[in-house]
């Protein structure tokens, strides 16, 4: 009796020592890191940001310039390709917390660690991860893919100068602060369809209905995808835009500012 009484009472703290790793910072980020990886759409996401971003590379090289002007810049016109791939990781960063909240998953989630703003955190930090090393890889992939499929005499990014190899870091970054904007924004929407409509609202068509009224102008350069198109993509930023600099503290401050109200709307709702 008291052999079992002891195995019981120790599966028993083993069992509170296996929850309390859960809980931690640590403990959480795996949690949601396997979740990630759990489902399908993950991958599809991931592969269809590639295949855009690859293929719009091929096309911008295939059909550059022979005898280019002094104006055309390699760089710019291949990392524009990011204005199609960034909604991809746009959705991969709603999905990865609406899709709770539809399954209803969600509320176990929230048992398993009570401190929500850890799971928003813990949710933040793998979008980070995921799609900062998606958006690295597929930048570089991209600009060396612009290169081959680029016919003699065309212009290739040159990688090798800190201006072109400037744009296409703070490129690659770009849809990671998207991910992380769609994240915050999700945390307070909730529902995938409404949260994929505002982001693509508010980040792609928002920009193009000021851009036809001239006295925006000077809002514009603030606006997430035109800082990606005037300041990060181009080696040489646009006269009256921000630095590629200055664009990457303000899509970070957006990026704060998003998590930062989407943590405390999980913690002043029900789930």
């Amino acid at each position: 009796m008291t052999a079992v009484t002891d195995n019981v009472l120790t599966g028993g703290a083993d069992k509170c020592v296996a929850a309390a790793e859960a809980y931690k910072p640590g403990g959480v980020v795996r949690m949601e890191w396997r979740k990630l990886w759990s489902v399908g759409s993950t991958w599809c996401i991931l592969l269809a940001f590639a295949g855009t971003l690859l293929a719009y590379a091929v096309l911008a090289g295939s059909g550059g310039p022979t005898q280019p002007d002094g104006l055309y810049d390699p760089t710019d016109n291949v990392m524009q390709g990011l204005a199609l791939g960034q909604l991809t990781l746009g959705v991969l960063g709603v999905l990865v917390l609406s899709s709770e909240f539809g399954s209803g998953s969600i509320r176990s989630t929230f048992a398993a660690v009570p401190r929500r703003g850890r799971v928003l955190a813990a949710k933040a930090a793998v979008v980070a991860v995921v799609t900062l090393v998606a958006g690295e890889v597929l930048a570089f992939a991209a600009a060396l893919t612009f290169g081959l499929a680029a016919p003699a005499g065309v212009p290739h990014p040159p990688l090798g100068q800190s201006g072109s190899l400037r744009a296409v870091v703070l490129s690659g970054a770009y849809p990671c602060l998207f991910a992380l904007i769609a994240l915050g924004l999700t945390a307070v929407i909730r529902h995938t369809a409404g949260a994929v409509s505002t982001v693509v609202g508010g980040m792609s068509v928002l920009p193009m209905l000021l851009g036809s009224m001239g006295q925006h102008n000077a809002f514009l350069r603030f606006l997430p995808e035109n800082i990606m198109f005037n300041s990060f993509a181009s080696v040489r930023p646009l006269h009256g835009g921000l630095s590629g600099w200055a664009g990457l503290g303000v899509l970070c401050v957006y990026a704060a500012v998003a998590l930062a109200v989407g943590g405390w709307a999980l913690l002043s709702r029900d789930a």
